[in-house]
């Protein structure tokens, strides 16, 4: 499935309202509040690649609040089971 994370600046009074308006956009899977020099990161799952156009620059961009967002697109998916089977193989 393909996964993107966006990073999210936002309004500093409103990013408890603004990651509630986000977790409510269909293909957002999570959204945390973070540490650094951004405030929000969300995870975006959606079917198709073109899809991202909608959730995030169509939807996400467009929540009031939101002063700018970044991408990044996810090639491969390691979890800690994947990693400890390939320890476990000799890898």
């Amino acid at each position: 499935m393909p996964t993107a994370i966006v990073m999210i600046d936002t309004e500093p009074a409103l990013i408890p309202e603004v990651a509630s308006e986000i977790a409510e956009v269909g293909g957002v899977a999570e959204v945390y509040s973070v540490t650094g020099e951004i405030d929000l990161i969300a995870i975006v799952r959606v079917s198709d690649h073109k899809d991202f156009a909608d959730v995030i620059a169509d939807k996400i961009s467009k929540i009031h609040g939101v002063r700018r967002t970044q991408t990044y697109l996810a090639f491969r998916e390691f979890s800690t089971k994947d990693l400890d089977e390939a320890f476990d193989i000799g890898i």
